[in-house]
């Protein structure tokens, strides 16, 4: 039985060597705790690696990694990104109005705040914002 166990475990972990270190950079980011404890003066574990992985990302990137599930199909009513008649309206209340139902959500709809990106900065946000709109002019 152990030697069945291992002959089907060999090439998932053939596969598991032929990662990219990108790849494996990824998941490592993907399975790390949701958050940890810490103590004033003591370094912590992520702060600022996390602030450091979040600075740099394009509006492109950020809307690849959280707005595209919804507005790329039009999920819970979102504007689907190239579709003019729906921005459009959205568009003419101002940038300020889209940034901000970008970064605190839209109440009693399916926009939810940051898109769900809790660790995109508000000016990765307004860079996705402004990504979508251009995409939608």
């Amino acid at each position: 039985m152990r030697l069945f166990f291992i002959l089907m475990l060999a090439p998932m972990a053939a596969v598991a060597l032929d990662l990219t270190d990108r790849q494996r950079a990824d998941i490592e980011t993907r399975i790390q705790p949701f958050s940890a404890v810490c103590i004033q003066g003591e370094t912590c574990g992520g702060g600022s690696d996390a602030v450091a992985a979040s600075v740099g990302r394009s509006g492109e990137d950020v809307y690849n990694a959280a707005c595209m599930a919804c507005h790329s199909a039009g999920i819970a009513g979102a504007p689907k990104v190239g579709d003019q008649v729906a921005w459009a309206g959205r568009i003419s209340k101002g940038m300020d109005a889209l940034y901000d139902s970008g970064v605190n959500g839209v109440a009693g709809t399916g926009m939810i705040a940051r898109g769900g990106c809790a660790d995109c900065s508000d000016d990765e946000i307004r860079l996705a914002v402004d990504f979508m709109v251009d995409g939608s002019r």
